[in-house]
């Protein structure tokens, strides 16, 4: 990141660095969602010693409760806290780790697939999905998820368009989720390293390199 930040000083990077350190930090990124008004997980931010805090959330949001590190991707980290008796698991993990704060999200009821939008200078270039496996409620791949098949709708589009302008990133990949209780799409994450060609999108018959 520290050469990532001088060389961006330098030349023209894509994507440009404010934005990609944006992306990189999953509170900044919901915060600057919701700041203009997009549609994603309510969210909480907790002092590390705020264990209370933790416990409240967790009664408030009946066991809905998911705890995210700030960095990191493929879904490394991420736990789904169901009750207090999690939570009580979870903690001593938690102290052992050099962090501020606990970043936590509201579980979504989902249909345990999502939608991977692919954004280059505001404009649409290709969808997929990715569906957990039977034992998951992960979909990211590298937890087990598999790549299928996506045809956005014109709403998860200019959603995917929307949030890639808010985070000002030239290249972005949206993640976004379809709420069954609130009957409508989330904007989950916005990454800065997408994946235009993998092994799994090949398989597909999915190629977007040709309008990157």
């Amino acid at each position: 990141m520290y050469l990532y930040q001088a060389i961006n000083k330098l030349v023209p990077t894509i994507n440009n660095f404010e934005s990609f350190s944006l992306s990189e930090d999953k509170f900044l990124t919901t915060y600057a969602l919701n700041q203009a008004n997009i549609r994603c997980p309510e969210y909480r931010v907790f002092n590390r010693e705020d264990i209370s805090g933790l416990r409240d959330t967790v009664r408030e949001w009946n066991g809905r409760v998911v705890y995210k590190p700030t960095d990191g991707w493929g879904g490394t980290g991420i736990v789904k806290i169901e009750d207090e008796r999690s939570l009580d698991v979870l903690v001593p993990f938690l102290n052992r780790l050099d962090v501020p704060h606990f970043y936590l999200e509201k579980y979504i009821n989902y249909d345990k697939s999502d939608y991977r939008v692919d954004i280059v200078d505001g404009k649409y270039i290709g969808c997929y999905g990715r569906k957990a496996p039977t034992d998951s409620w992960k979909t990211n791949v590298t937890s087990g998820g598999s790549v299928i098949t996506r045809q956005p709708s014109d709403e998860v589009i200019e959603l995917a368009i929307q949030a890639a302008k808010v985070t000002g990133l030239e290249i972005a990949g949206v993640d976004l989720l379809y709420d069954l209780d609130a009957e409508e799409y989330v904007v989950l994450e916005v990454n800065g390293i997408p994946a235009f060609a993998t092994p799994e999108q090949e398989k597909l018959g999915i190629d977007f390199n040709t309008k990157k």
